[in-house]
């Protein structure tokens, strides 16, 4: 895929939103709806916000703020580089700083999917390498696309692994 390429065809992206600094529902909110105001992309779903423990590299961590999950699945027509600009044009309009790795924040927005895609470059990989792992991306995808898969393995599944297993990652 050529970033620089002409826009392609409409195809489906799974967006994981979080926040946990400031008034999260509202931020989630505003960030679904400049996501719909740009160019090449649709909001088609929208999950309900879950509030979930903050993890860090250790693990769930309860002493910080909690954060507030959702999963919007959209089309665009954006290749994938172009739409992780994006996303992150809109992380910096909410204040967003990358000061520490899985550090509070007031917004994140991570490609989770792009059905038929695989891709991995220095600034990103597609699937998202820790999807399949955490429930705070599952729950809310099943949510609202309960049929969908995530690199074969239908992601109603891959939840019931996970909490079984009382991953939180």
């Amino acid at each position: 895929m050529n970033e620089n390429s002409q826009p392609s065809a409409s195809r489906a992206a799974v967006i994981a939103l979080g926040s946990n600094l400031g008034d999260t529902g509202a931020t989630l909110q505003a960030a679904v709806r400049d996501l719909g105001a740009t160019a090449g992309v649709t909001v088609e779903r929208m999950s309900r916000i879950h509030e979930t423990v903050a993890v860090s590299l250790d693990g769930p961590d309860p002493s910080r703020p909690r954060f507030a999950n959702a999963v919007a699945l959209i089309s665009t027509t954006l290749e994938p580089l172009p739409l992780l600009h994006a996303l992150q044009a809109i992380e910096q309009r909410h204040h967003r700083r990358r000061d520490v790795r899985w550090g509070d924040r007031t917004l994140d927005l991570d490609i989770v999917d792009i059905p038929g895609v695989r891709l991995q470059t220095a600034e990103l990989t597609v699937p998202h390498v820790r999807a399949a792992e955490r429930d705070f991306v599952l729950a809310p995808w099943a949510e609202i696309d309960p049929t969908a898969t995530l690199s074969g393995t239908p992601i109603v599944e891959l939840l019931a692994r996970v909490r079984s297993e009382g991953q939180e990652s």
